[in-house]
């Protein structure tokens, strides 16, 4: 029997389907969505109850995660008639779980008034892995008594809760800040590894090395290693998103008169590789045309 108020939950790829699995086995009752529905079939026999429409997901006065690829995906899951936001109704919750712009969640908020329903910010830093072992970092914006309620909610997809007040676009910005931090560690290591390659060196013995002791954290542990292996599929976070992730923070760094040449430098990089055909591919695999432009194969 179920204690705990009932969720819905939107989007169920690499990331969504983790965090379903784990507030399942919180012990959540969480109806779900997916717009492959095959891809849900593993949560269904957990427990999850799959419906044929998103808005169905939606309880009058409950919650519902959305966690979905972009901006356009999240507008437009928000956007239908009737959406799950409408049923959602007086005292309802949204929380976004996406990486997007903060004049997106704004805007998105902004919309959600008029239902009466409150919108929450929550960004999370960490992989697929990351997810199913919930161990991921939650950054978390939106009114006080939204946040409060739903903490439950995030405390069971997570490691620890990071508050941003009440300006419901400060958990975006800090993603961003933290995707474009990842990104140039990713620039860093596959320029210092090639350069180790190139004089003759084993970049998997100098990755290990800097993991071990300057650098001694995950992300240059888990990229280091990552990016020495030259190992790029499967794919824990595909290259077209970090391309995404790179131009929503020039754009609300354009938008803050916030110069950012390091990300300009990173955009081009990532649309090189997208251009090359590599938008599938992890997102470190950066690190390929740094090595192709020093002449390595």
């Amino acid at each position: 029997m179920h204690t705990k108020e009932p969720l819905g939950f939107i989007g169920l790829g690499s990331m969504g389907e983790p965090i379903a699995a784990n507030l399942l086995e919180a012990g959540y009752q969480v109806r779900i969505y997916n717009r492959t529905p095959s891809k849900a079939a593993a949560l269904v026999d957990k427990g999850a109850i799959l419906e044929a429409n998103p808005e169905n997901v939606a309880q009058a006065g409950g919650i519902v995660l959305t966690m979905l690829a972009d901006d356009h995906a999240v507008e437009e899951i928000c956007n239908r008639s009737p959406s799950f936001v409408e049923k959602l109704g007086p005292k309802g919750v949204h929380i976004s779980v996406s990486t997007i712009a903060p004049t997106t969640a704004r805007r998105l908020a902004q919309q959600h008034h008029s239902w009466q329903v409150d919108y929450v910010a929550a960004p999370v830093f960490g992989r697929p892995a990351a997810a199913a072992a919930k161990r991921l970092w939650v950054c978390q914006s939106g009114s006080a008594h939204a946040r409060q309620r739903v903490r439950p909610v995030l405390e069971a997809i997570g490691q620890g809760i990071f508050e941003f007040g009440e300006e419901v676009g400060a958990a975006n910005v800090v993603k961003l800040c933290g995707n474009f931090l990842i990104a140039s560690a990713m620039e860093a290591l596959g320029e210092t590894l090639t350069l180790a390659e190139k004089n003759g060196l084993d970049p998997r013995e100098v990755a290990d090395l800097f993991g071990k002791t300057l650098f001694s954290c995950p992300v240059y542990q888990g990229y280091g290693k990552q990016i020495a292996e030259k190992r790029f599929e499967p794919a824990g976070f595909r290259l077209a998103l970090g391309l995404k992730d790179i131009n929503l923070a020039l754009e609300t760094a354009a938008a803050s008169a916030t110069p950012m040449p390091l990300a300009s430098l990173l955009h081009d990089h990532f649309l090189a590789e997208v251009a090359k055909g590599r938008g599938n591919k992890d997102w470190s695999a950066l690190a390929l045309g740094i090595a192709e432009n020093a002449g390595l194969k």
